[in-house]
């Protein structure tokens, strides 16, 4: 009775090779574009923090120097200009004891603060001396920043019509929609505040 021998054969073959390898591939493929999703993500969501608190900061600066508007060094109203892209008015910014004026307006996607001091006695304010740097960037709402109300607001009331009369303006309401990447979820970020300016005060 003769025994038939089987040969075991050793190692894989060139297919198994090809089809080891190509999954092999695809699961480091795959790994890569889950670590690149993962670090654009972050990279994404970090920058859009960083923006929102930037305008945070800024909306705190605006309420500060608003609230506190005031005569001029000249005696002028106040508030110089108001209109929903721009906003004009005077403080004292540095407790120098001249009145500073202050003016927000929308140039672009951006809006930008312009800060001019008075000189000569007695004081004047010279545009040209202006000292303008941007403020906050990636607008998408600049058609409308500021809006206007008078003393008899109540929550709801509707805020003045353009043109503003100034010396109806009691309280500032400033909203800034930006988006610093309008192709990618999830959307721009709106802050909002509102503003009595406590020198106008006429409704206590």
């Amino acid at each position: 009775m003769k025994n038939k021998i089987k040969k075991n054969k050793d190692g894989f073959t060139l297919v198994e090779i090809l089809i080891a390898i190509s999954i092999f591939l695809a699961i480091i493929g795959a790994l890569t574009l889950f670590v690149i999703n993962i670090f654009n993500y972050n990279s994404y969501i970090g920058a859009r923090l960083t923006t929102a608190d930037i305008n945070r900061t800024a909306l705190r600066k605006m309420t500060t120097e608003i609230r506190s508007a005031s005569i001029s060094s000249n005696g002028a109203y106040p508030i110089d200009t108001a209109s929903p892209t721009s906003f004009s008015f005077y403080v004292d910014i540095n407790n120098d004891g001249l009145k500073e004026k202050i003016r927000y307006f929308i140039s672009g996607t951006t809006l930008k603060r312009g800060i001019l001091k008075p000189t000569g006695n007695p004081p004047v304010y010279n545009s040209p001396n202006e000292i303008v740097t941007d403020f906050v960037k990636n607008l998408t709402n600049t058609s409308s920043v500021f809006n206007y109300y008078d003393k008899n607001y109540d929550g709801t009331t509707a805020p003045l019509s353009t043109p503003i009369n100034i010396n109806l303006v009691r309280l500032v309401k400033i909203t800034i929609t930006s988006d610093a990447n309008p192709n990618r979820a999830p959307g721009a970020d709106t802050l909002t505040t509102q503003i009595s300016i406590r020198n106008l005060k006429d409704n206590i």
